[in-house]
């Protein structure tokens, strides 16, 4: 039972905490009913419950109902459906870092925060044994066909765009390029999987090798099919390749704890490098072969 409190302050924050406690249990419901693995549903449930309980310490305590967060658990759960629910849970796992900070600092006055802090910690050990997401394990074929798309075709771009001077000629060249591409890396995928044996699926791989790069053959491509000006063509291109490894290095960065910062400025500078180069040797071929298209 918690103690009587009559501080403003720490009635107010006693209810901030109340209402994040709620909304977490609304997060876990909704995750427990779109989750298709038995074993996570009835954890996501447990942790659910254990939420619900946390919330009812702190109505004891501020004497009325709060209701959830509605924006921010439909916002979560629709991520969730669209980035996969490991990445909603690490997620999470960051906002129960934050509220474990509420707690520490409310647990001067009431005691009982310890255990319920012990509880969250507890938590953090649930989720993240939770964890097995098929598109997870397959992170790495993903990485490696945006990878190869994003440097390869990046450059590729940059050379047609200064050697061909003609946006539709580009983008066929670049579509070409693309497509052996994919199914090329695909296939490497494939083999290597199959060669590894480490429980992943060898077709599932290279799928996603190859639906990675073609997603990204035709983001990159796009400009040159909308736009006339060739040079803005390339730099929504290349504006395009950085937002494409900005979020999907925060992707990675959160739902595999890796830093976002190193990996980010790796990928961009690799891919940003290939680019100039290329647009230097689309320069050189054009002036020294003379190619006029």
């Amino acid at each position: 039972m918690p103690p009587e409190i009559t501080d403003p302050v720490i009635l107010a924050a006693a209810a901030d905490a109340q209402k994040e406690e709620i909304t977490e249990h609304a997060i876990y419901t909704g995750l427990a009913r779109i989750t298709a693995d038995p074993r996570n549903r009835q954890v996501l449930e447990q942790i659910a419950a254990v939420e619900y309980q946390h919330y009812g310490y702190w109505k004891q305590l501020t004497k009325k109902e709060i209701a959830p967060d509605r924006i921010r658990v439909t916002f979560f759960l629709m991520t969730c459906r669209i980035l996969g629910i490991t990445f909603g849970i690490k997620q999470l796992e960051r906002g129960e870092r934050r509220i474990q900070q509420v707690y520490r600092d409310l647990s001067v006055t009431i005691p009982d925060l310890e255990r319920i802090l012990q509880d969250e910690r507890d938590h953090e050990r649930e989720l993240i044994g939770l964890i097995d997401e098929e598109r997870l394990r397959y992170t790495g074929s993903v990485v490696l066909g945006l990878n190869d798309a994003l440097v390869e075709l990046t450059g590729a771009l940059a050379g047609f765009t200064f050697a061909l001077q003609n946006a539709r000629i580009i983008a066929v060249a670049g579509l070409i390029t693309g497509i052996a591409a994919a199914f090329s890396m695909a296939a490497a995928e494939y083999l290597s999987t199959k060669s590894e044996e480490d429980g992943r699926d060898p077709f599932r791989a290279a799928m996603y090798t190859g639906v990675a790069y073609l997603i990204t053959v035709a983001a990159l491509i796009a400009p040159f099919l909308i736009l006339g000006n060739l040079y803005l063509s390339l730099a929504i291109t290349l504006v395009t390749a950085l937002l494409v490894i900005l979020f999907f290095s925060y992707y990675i960065s959160v739902a595999r704890d890796l830093p976002f910062r190193k990996r980010f400025t790796e990928m961009a500078g690799i891919s940003l490098g290939v680019a100039a180069l290329s647009f230097l040797m689309g320069i050189l071929v054009r002036t020294f072969l003379g190619v006029e298209i």
